[in-house]
């Protein structure tokens, strides 16, 4: 059994986005410890998914700071990319390349080495005989288990996921139910949007909602 430290490993202090004339949010703030899952609420329109991207370093508030360990992601930016694995709305995978070249590809660019044989990722996500061939004469939820078998192999501690769920099925929901709580239990943090209850899991979930602004 695992003793996990707790940690606070991401920060988001007064947080604000704007876009074009409308506030999405603002005055946002969260403390993600390690062990914790984080789920962001809120209607469409609401910014969550700009919210995800600017914890991401993806995108600059309009107000407010991210930090990471304490310290604004502005001034370690390359530590803070080393420890963090973001998988957007889209399956950000290449469409010319098959299953097994994607996950090879995510490796590479990362600089990891896979402790298990490519087969043996996909298999974990039911892509057992899909392996060879090339993502885009996959269904949508197919491409979206080969963004998400990155998750098996990620040494990062900490996750954003923008709706994760989405396009799999009853199994995949499962597999990826079981893959979170397994990367909690190890000191990890999760941070997500989505539309599935997420009360199966074995741990509590953190809840941020963002209102609608007018």
């Amino acid at each position: 059994m695992y003793k996990v430290v707790r940690a606070v490993l991401l920060q988001g202090r007064e947080l604000q986005s704007v876009r074009g004339e409308r506030t999405l949010f603002s005055d946002i703030n969260l403390d993600v410890t390690s062990g914790q899952l984080w789920q962001i609420e809120g209607p469409n329109g609401a910014g969550k998914s700009s919210l995800l991207r600017i914890l991401a370093g993806l995108l600059p508030p309009q107000h407010g700071a991210v930090l990471f360990e304490g310290e604004s992601i502005e001034q370690c930016r390359e530590r803070y990319y080393y420890d963090l694995l973001f998988i957007g709305h889209k399956a950000g995978i290449k469409p010319e390349l098959t299953a097994i070249e994607n996950l090879e590809f995510y490796a590479a660019v990362e600089g990891l080495e896979f402790t298990q044989p490519p087969y043996e990722l996909l298999a974990q996500v039911g892509l057992v005989g899909l392996e060879d061939i090339p993502a885009q004469r996959l269904s949508a939820g197919q491409q979206r288990r080969i963004a998400l078998a990155r998750l098996w192999f990620s040494q990062t501690r900490l996750w954003i996921l923008d709706e994760p769920f989405t396009a799999l099925d009853v199994s995949g929901i499962a597999l990826l139910h079981e893959r979170f709580q397994q990367h909690l239990a190890h000191g990890g943090a999760i941070i997500l949007t989505s539309h599935q209850d997420l009360q199966s899991m074995s741990y509590p979930v953190q809840r941020l909602t963002l209102r609608y602004q007018h």
